[in-house]
């Protein structure tokens, strides 16, 4: 009994070294490529003014608050959730890398996987690529202020409420029925039979796909027309002096001069899109394969009781999102320099 809880002491004590390893590295990640750059070049500017030292640590003391909660609603529970996709479903027991062998070996979940793969390719690609085509389209016409107002109107609207808009769009009653789905109504009208197209796959999956990036091209429309807006009225003249067409002047003189905005739209959506859950969870509750890792991280920490499950998914989902954060920090740095 005494050599099983030692055992079983030596585990925990190695997790909890794992734990602060993991933390230590992807602080120390963080830390390498933007923070302590940007807190040497602050030390420099300081030693020129020493007014600038004092107004650091009034800005510190105003911080340490923030950062308090921070570390105990970030921190602890990122750490916590590590430790237990480490045990069993009771969390009682250690289980080393099983819950993580266990989300590959599985088809379920490879599925789950798969889908997670096909949203986050195709959400911010035609999200950005509409957003664009909208800002284009718009910039400067008559009513543009109208326009933009209803091209971003989805944003206003919850991921829950645009779920239930959209089950409404893809209602589905019996043939010889009236149709109350718009898109049923749509293939009805042009002599064809409805379906129920949330109940087939992989369609149903796109079909979801498209409520995302309804609700995003209205975000990314904003930001690009915005930096649209911001080139140099000089440039534009100069190409158009030059003769080019609209088709040069939108691949020549636009797409490289709003670079900056487009990858800051492409990586926010990427990150929202990879955390993606009540468009799911309302519409089909991740049944008929449209699962994805948010949705069935929540199913097997709760409602399954899975909690080790559930934490491996969770800690999954934080690994995918870290190698977008660093670029996102690294493209502002070299902005910033540049």
């Amino acid at each position: 009994m005494n050599f099983d809880l030692a055992r079983e002491s030596d585990k925990l004590l190695m997790l909890l070294y794992g734990l602060i390893a993991f933390v230590v590295a992807v602080g120390g990640l963080i830390l390498l490529l933007e923070v302590v750059p940007s807190w040497l070049e602050k030390r420099r500017i300081a030693r020129r003014r020493p007014g600038k030292r004092t107004e650091g640590r009034l800005a510190l003391f105003f911080l340490l608050p923030a950062l308090l909660m921070v570390g105990i609603g970030l921190v602890v529970p990122a750490v916590r959730t590590t430790g237990l996709s480490f045990m069993d479903a009771g969390s009682d027991s250690w289980v080393g890398l099983a819950n993580y062998h266990w989300m590959f070996a599985q088809d379920d979940i490879r599925r789950v996987l798969l889908n997670t793969m096909t949203w986050v390719v195709l959400v911010p690609l035609s999200a950005t690529v509409i957003g664009l085509l909208y800002a284009v389209l718009v910039d400067r016409a008559r009513f543009e202020s109208i326009a933009k107002s209803l091209i971003f109107m989805p944003m206003a609207i919850s991921f829950v409420g645009a779920s239930i808009i959209w089950k409404f769009v893809y209602a589905f009653r019996g043939e010889g029925e009236e149709q109350i789905g718009l898109l049923n109504q749509i293939v009805v009208t042009f002599g064809g039979e409805p379906r129920q197209w949330l109940l087939d796959p992989p369609l149903n999956t796109l079909l979801l796909i498209v409520i995302m990036v309804w609700i995003q091209a209205g975000f990314a429309m904003v930001i690009l027309s915005a930096a649209i807006k911001a080139i140099p009225g000089d440039i534009v003249e100069a190409a158009r002096l030059d003769g080019v067409n609209a088709w040069q002047m939108f691949a020549r003189v636009t797409l490289p001069s709003i670079r900056p905005a487009l990858i800051v739209v492409v990586v926010t959506i990427s990150i929202a899109t990879l955390k993606v859950f009540d468009i799911v969870r309302t519409s089909t509750n991740g049944h008929y394969d449209t699962s994805v890792i948010a949705n069935e991280m929540y199913l097997h920490a709760f409602p399954y009781g899975e909690t080790g499950k559930g934490s491996a998914l969770a800690v999954f989902l934080f690994v995918l999102v870290i190698p977008i954060v660093i670029y996102q920090i690294r493209n502002l740095r070299q902005q910033r320099e540049g």
